[in-house]
């Protein structure tokens, strides 16, 4: 069941469903904002939505998912709603998404890339944490 901040950007929104052609989607879209495709390393994804003109996309998955991310061996975990606004270079209010450090789960609330010269993308917690990795930590094989 979608939540009430998705049924809000329903309207006029890209919605694809099936894990194959979610999967091939949110690659696009994050290929299109300048961000790398392998952010969402999901199983299952039973619909993935792009609105546009209000910059929000979300996806929904059967089930809770934690990946490592091998390059930098970082823990994260992707709730069965994941929902972010974006832009060019940027994710902001992310929903869903947490990270582990040491042996809390914090929330990921923000990632951008400030220069894209620089190989770096930035992601930020609810605690005001930040941290930096090589881009090319998240792309798909």
């Amino acid at each position: 069941m979608a939540s009430q901040t998705i049924e809000s950007h329903r309207e006029g929104a890209e919605i694809v469903k099936g894990d194959a052609s979610c999967k091939k989607k949110a690659a696009e879209v994050l290929g299109e904002l300048g961000l790398p495709n392998g952010l969402f390393p999901l199983d299952d994804i039973q619909e993935f939505g792009y609105n546009r003109a209000g910059g929000f996309i979300w996806l929904v998955q059967k089930k809770k998912k934690e990946h490592t991310f091998k390059k930098i061996k970082q823990v994260v975990s992707y709730a069965t709603e994941v929902t972010a606004f974006v832009e060019k270079g940027k994710m902001m209010k992310i929903s869903g998404v947490k990270t582990r450090e040491l042996l809390l789960w914090l929330s990921v609330v923000e990632m951008y890339i400030e220069d894209p010269s620089s190989g770096k993308i930035t992601f930020k917690t609810g605690t005001g944490l930040s941290d930096s990795f090589p881009v090319s930590a998240f792309e798909l094989e």
